[in-house]
């Protein structure tokens, strides 16, 4: 346990910001997820509403370096084929 009352705040600080940092993590996730589902689902316009939602998602955690910018970058990249190769069948 910290001593210094610069610890203690220190580990305050950690906390908070790993609990702001698990929520945009999950959002992200639970984003692409959602759009995966419905583009498996056949649903294509629900699926490319749903990738908005995602790109907002990622974006928000890559702009607060909860995932790098290439990681965002390469999640949306890799969503979007999934929706089109879905929407083509």
């Amino acid at each position: 346990m910290p001593i210094t009352q610069s610890a203690k705040k220190a580990l305050r600080q950690s906390k908070r910001r790993a609990a702001r940092n698990l929520t945009k993590k999950n959002a992200y996730k639970a984003a692409v997820k959602k759009a995966r589902a419905l583009a498996l689902a056949g649903k294509t316009k629900e699926a490319t509403a749903a990738l908005s939602l995602a790109y907002k998602a990622l974006d928000k955690a890559a702009k607060t370096n909860v995932i790098s910018k290439n990681t965002a970058a390469r999640k949306k990249s890799r969503l979007v084929r999934f929706i089109r190769s879905q929407a083509k069948k």
